[in-house]
C-alpha cells in the first residue's frame, strides 16, 4: 500500500545582480533538465546589471550525470507521481517569490527554458499570476492547460516562444500543430526562431519586453 507523509523541506535558489531602486526588470527564470540554477543563471550575465535582477529557482530532484558520478544535474518533474510533485514545486516557487518581495515598480518577466517551460506556465496558470512578459524557449506547453486557465491574463502581457531551427527534439509537423494549439490558448503569443539548436541564446532575448 502506498501512503503519503507531509513534511517541511528546504531548497536553494540563486540570484544575479542587486535589487535596487534602479532595477527595471525582475526575471524569474526556470532552467531545463540537467541544469543547476547556479550555472543556468550565468546565461543572463550579459543583461544590464543595473536594470535587471534575476531569480533562478532550483529544481528539487538532483541526480548524477554521466558514468563518473561527478557532475550533478536536476529535474523538475517526471511521470512518477506528477500531480503531487507539481504541487510541491509550485509551493516552493511561491516561497521563493515571497522571500524576494518583488516591488510593484519593476517589470516582472517569467522565463522558462526546455523543461522549465512546463513549470513556468503551470505556475502562472495555477496562481493566476499577471506579469509584464512571458518567455518560453525550446519547451512544450503542458497538455492539461487550456484557454480557461489564462482568462485572467492581460492582453498587454507580451508572450514570446523561441525555438531553434536545428532543435533535435522538435519535428516541424508537431511544432506547427503545437503553435495552433497554444495560439488558441494565448492569442497574443509571438513565435520566433533562431539558427541554433536546443539552447538558450541570450541574444534572442532582445525585444521580449
Amino acid at each position: 500500500m502506498q501512503k503519503e507523509a507531509t513534511y517541511q523541506s528546504i531548497n536553494t535558489y540563486d540570484t544575479l545582480n542587486e535589487l535596487t531602486s534602479k532595477t527595471k526588470n525582475v526575471w524569474l527564470v526556470f532552467h531545463g533538465i540537467g541544469y543547476l540554477s547556479r550555472y543556468f543563471i550565468r546565461l543572463f550575465e550579459s543583461l544590464d546589471k543595473e536594470e535587471n535582477y534575476i531569480i533562478a529557482p532550483q529544481a528539487p530532484s538532483k541526480y548524477y550525470k554521466g558514468e563518473d558520478y561527478r557532475r550533478v544535474g536536476a529535474s523538475w518533474l517526471t511521470k512518477e507521481n506528477t500531480k503531487t510533485e507539481t504541487q510541491n514545486v509550485l509551493n516552493y516557487i511561491d516561497a521563493v517569490v515571497a522571500a524576494e518581495n518583488i516591488p510593484n515598480t519593476t517589470r516582472f518577466v517569467i522565463l522558462g527554458y526546455s523543461q522549465g517551460v512546463s513549470i513556468a506556465s503551470r505556475w502562472i496558470a495555477s496562481r493566476r499570476k499577471n506579469c509584464h512578459a512571458i518567455v518560453m524557449i525550446s519547451g512544450g506547453f503542458p497538455q492539461e492547460l487550456s484557454k480557461d486557465d489564462f482568462t485572467f491574463m492581460s492582453t498587454d502581457t507580451k508572450v514570446t516562444h523561441i525555438l531553434g531551427e536545428k532543435d533535435p527534439y522538435f519535428e516541424i509537423e508537431k511544432v506547427n500543430a503545437e503553435k495552433e494549439r497554444v495560439k488558441q490558448i494565448i492569442p497574443q503569443i509571438e513565435f520566433r526562431t533562431h539558427s541554433g539548436g536546443h539552447e538558450l541564446d541570450p541574444k534572442t532575448l532582445v525585444n521580449v519586453l
